[in-house]
């Protein structure tokens, strides 16, 4: 069984998914505004030069969302399952995704 890590399991607990954010602020684009991003970053990791082989990090995305995250929908089980290979993988540290998160969360309260 794959290791949780204590800040995505409180991110998939008490996080809010992009249907409800839609919802509450009127927005009709299906698609999340960091899609784009997400998408490109798992691109990046593809290329043969990085840390993250290709089908190794597709396989490993795969089993931690099928022990993880399989109850959170798609597109953010997807930044979870990468963050958690991420953080697995010493690409990123909790504490380093912790402070980004915070930094981020008081940008969008202070508009």
């Amino acid at each position: 069984m794959t290791k949780s890590i204590p800040l995505l399991e409180k991110i998939g607990k008490e996080g809010r998914v992009w249907d409800d954010l839609c919802e509450q602020y009127g927005v009709d684009n299906p698609d999340p505004p960091w899609r784009v991003f997400l998408e490109s970053t798992c691109e990046v990791l593809n290329e043969g030069s990085c840390v993250l082989p290709s089908l190794e990090r597709r396989d490993e995305e795969d089993e931690l969302v099928d022990e993880l995250y399989k109850h959170i929908p798609h597109p953010e089980r997807q930044v979870l399952a990468l963050a958690h290979s991420m953080i697995l993988r010493g690409i990123i540290t909790e504490e380093d995704l912790e402070k980004h998160l915070k930094t981020v969360t008081e940008r969008l309260n202070a508009a």
